[in-house]
């Protein structure tokens, strides 16, 4: 290598040189800062029980609560689908957030375009900004299908999407023929995981009716084996893979309804395209054939799952995030009765060996109390995985927790699920709270680990608390999303997550006695 490259230091090391240093220093006389004490009594004062108390009393104000809005769900819904492009109805600054946080999480590009709503849409309306984002869209992406959700702006102001589509009809910006699915995603209220359903639903719906086919269950494409699964806001394209691994072990025919691990798992050639993989849109109608439908996220696919259990009249099967081997034994019980075939000995070995590695690590979880923030199906999952490894669930966040399935909250099966063994009994819920709670919570009642997306990191770092990152979004680590977390594999990739950031916070803290070679 040559000796005389460029030495360009990363921002740690620049800005801690001293010409940045005495930079800042010369900046506070014109910002009127607190001063040093002042700043220091009052971080002190933020993690005392006082304060804790006033923080839990807050009700105007809401500090970095652990979700997104609905059309971030809604792009990721649309990316699932074969040469499908998202389009935002609303400003172009709402649609860079969108695509930034997915591209952060995912490290690959979010296709997805919006009308670039402006002052005067919010007066007159945006139907021509729509009319005239679908005929360039179109002209410049070539799709072969636009799925199409709004913003704030776009459903304050009332824009109708169906009459606005059926003008750009009328105008010859788009075909008579082509497809635009679409669905309403107001900013104001939901979560991700409530745009991610209002889109599937939209496409689903969508693409079954203008095909004509009338649903028969069981009929199947080829076969009455053929299934339909579900795996709803997924940010582990690990998963996709994990899944149809198992289901490729069961040698069952199936069909994913919304697959965007293509698309957030492109190659490298020298050439980007703008779609890569998904469901096949010819394949979505011949799904309401399927005998029958499985979905690994009941309460973020409400709608879709009404929908599919109504118009198909089709037989479905929902739980949670199938995480642990409790979760995943369920999952494969569910296969194995809607298909009709047994198990296959390739996942009850596969079982054996994960059963083994969770006894080989069993001395260094059991006991450990956590914290856990998540969506309500991913902390259903998580929850019922610490339990089976003996770890301690004690604060439980959900920012997106007040939803229910089949009339059962995500609250009273969440606290069901903990009274059910020994280990959730100091475990506290609290839906609707944020990350700031949280800290409150980590700092005055202490835990060994936070379980969380990247989010969580801040309140994790002021307590003093090691955080494995799990859930969405995770935009300081790179690669996670590439590892399953659901199945037997997935089982194995969390338990060494955790175990192994136990192992090191042992060395980081050791006495010097106990740094141990083996542990």
């Amino acid at each position: 290598m040559s000796k005389d490259r460029l030495e360009i230091p990363d921002y740690n090391s620049l800005f801690s040189e001293e010409r940045y240093v005495q930079q800042r220093e010369n900046k506070k006389q014109f910002e009127a800062p607190c001063s040093e004490q002042d700043t220091a009594e009052a971080l002190a004062y933020s993690k005392s029980a006082e304060y804790m108390q006033k923080n839990f009393d807050r009700k105007a104000v809401v500090i970095n609560p652990h979700k997104a809005c609905q059309p971030l769900g809604s792009v990721m819904a649309a990316l699932g689908f074969e040469k499908t492009l998202p389009f935002v109805h609303g400003s172009q600054g709402c649609n860079s957030y969108f695509r930034s946080h997915l591209s952060r999480h995912f490290k690959e590009p979010t296709p997805a375009v919006s009308s670039s709503m402006t002052e005067d849409a919010a007066v007159f309306g945006g139907m021509n900004n729509l009319i005239d984002g679908l005929e360039n869209s179109i002209a410049l992406y070539k799709p072969e299908m636009i799925a199409l959700c709004t913003t704030c702006m776009a459903e304050v102001i009332g824009d109708d999407l169906s009459s606005f589509i059926g003008n750009a009809r009328i105008k010859g910006a788009i075909t008579e023929d082509f497809p635009v699915a679409f669905c309403n995603t107001p900013s104001f209220v939901g979560s991700h995981i409530t745009g991610y359903d209002s889109m599937l639903k939209g496409i689903l719906s969508y693409l079954y009716e203008r095909s004509g086919i009338q649903a028969n269950p069981g009929s199947g494409e080829e076969s009455g084996e053929k299934l339909n699964v579900m795996l709803g806001f997924e940010p582990y394209t690990g998963n996709f893979a994990e899944i149809r691994k198992i289901l490729d072990a069961f040698d069952t025919k199936y069909t994913l309804l919304g697959d965007h691990s293509g698309n957030y798992d492109s190659p490298a050639t020298g050439e980007y395209e703008y779609y890569y993989g998904g469901t096949k849109l010819a394949d979505v109608p011949l799904a309401a054939n399927a005998l029958g439908t499985l979905s690994l996220q009941k309460y973020t696919l409400k709608k879709t799952q009404d929908f599919i259990s109504g118009t198909w009249n089709q037989q479905l099967t929902a739980m949670s995030t199938p995480l642990g081997i409790t979760g995943t034994d369920k999952l494969l019980d569910a296969v194995s009765e809607l298909t009709g075939l047994p198990i296959p000995a390739s996942l009850m070995e596969e079982r054996g060996r994960v059963v083994d590695a969770l006894t080989d690590s069993h001395p260094y979880l059991h006991g450990k109390r956590v914290a856990l923030v998540g969506d309500p199906d991913l902390l259903i999952g998580l929850i019922g995985f610490c339990l089976e490894i003996g770890m301690e669930p004690v604060h439980i966040v959900c920012s997106n927790g007040d939803v229910d399935f089949n009339e059962v909250k995500f609250k009273d099966e969440a606290e069901a699920l903990l009274a059910s063994s020994p280990y959730g009994s100091e475990a506290a819920l609290y839906i609707g709270n944020d990350l700031w709670h949280m800290r409150s919570l980590l700092i005055n009642d202490p835990v060994d680990l936070a379980i969380g997306s990247s989010h969580l990191k801040f309140a994790a770092k002021d307590a003093g608390v090691p955080l494995v990152r799990v859930g969405f979004p995770i935009l300081d680590r790179h690669h996670m999303h590439r590892y399953p977390i659901i199945g037997y594999q997935g089982t194995l990739n969390l338990l060494s997550l955790l175990v192994n950031t136990i192992l090191d916070e042992l060395d980081r803290n050791n006495s010097g006695f106990n740094y141990d070679l083996v542990r």
